[in-house]
């Protein structure tokens, strides 16, 4: 099973250190997994002029082909001005309409504030709808008062973190169930 874990901005700090909570408590739990992490800070990322994905070069090439490799994907996001990043919204922006048909995503959003807890409903989730996302429904929202010197210092932030790996796991598998058997009723 692939799964890759963006941090979807280029700045801070909080949201890589969430990513990287998750998929230290991935690697634990399942070491079969393959994890790739995109952190959208080391890549120099264009901006989508509407070509497809595999016409880009460098970088871009890269991340949204690993993307689209995926069985699962983890995004991270801060809330910048009550909403996604533009570097996570370019993301979506250089992918197919149906990129995540078949792939299973989950969501984990660093804010300062609870005041923007429905970003993620409103916004991320509407977006993954569209591109066809099986999306877990239940994401981790981490606030400002959840860390401390880089590190996640709430013990039910770490139980959700784990739980959000537990179901994307989950949905993986019973997924790939759904489409075998989908597949065998067919007779070629």
């Amino acid at each position: 099973m692939k799964i890759v874990a963006i941090s979807g901005s280029n700045v801070g700090s909080k949201t890589r250190t969430a990513i990287d909570a998750t998929l230290s408590i991935a690697r634990e739990k399942y070491p079969d997994a393959e994890l790739t992490l995109l952190d959208l800070a080391e890549y120099e990322m264009v901006f989508s002029d509407g070509r497809n994905y595999w016409e880009y070069d460098g970088d871009t090439k890269f991340v949204t082909e690993t993307i689209m490799a995926a069985d699962a994907i983890i995004i991270g996001t801060p809330v910048f001005q009550a909403a996604i990043p533009a570097t996570l919204k370019n993301i979506f922006d250089l992918l197919p309409v149906n990129a995540f048909r078949d792939k299973v995503v989950s969501i984990l959003v660093t804010a300062g504030t609870a005041k923007h807890y429905l970003m993620a409903e409103q916004q991320l989730k509407p977006i993954l709808s569209y591109m066809k996302a099986h999306i877990v429904p239940a994401y981790v929202y981490i606030e400002e008062k959840d860390f401390h010197r880089k590190e996640i210092v709430n013990d039910d932030i770490l139980f959700r973190m784990q739980r959000l790996v537990e179901d994307t796991v989950l949905l993986v598998q019973a997924y790939s169930s759904i489409r075998k058997a989908k597949d065998a009723e067919y007779d070629f």
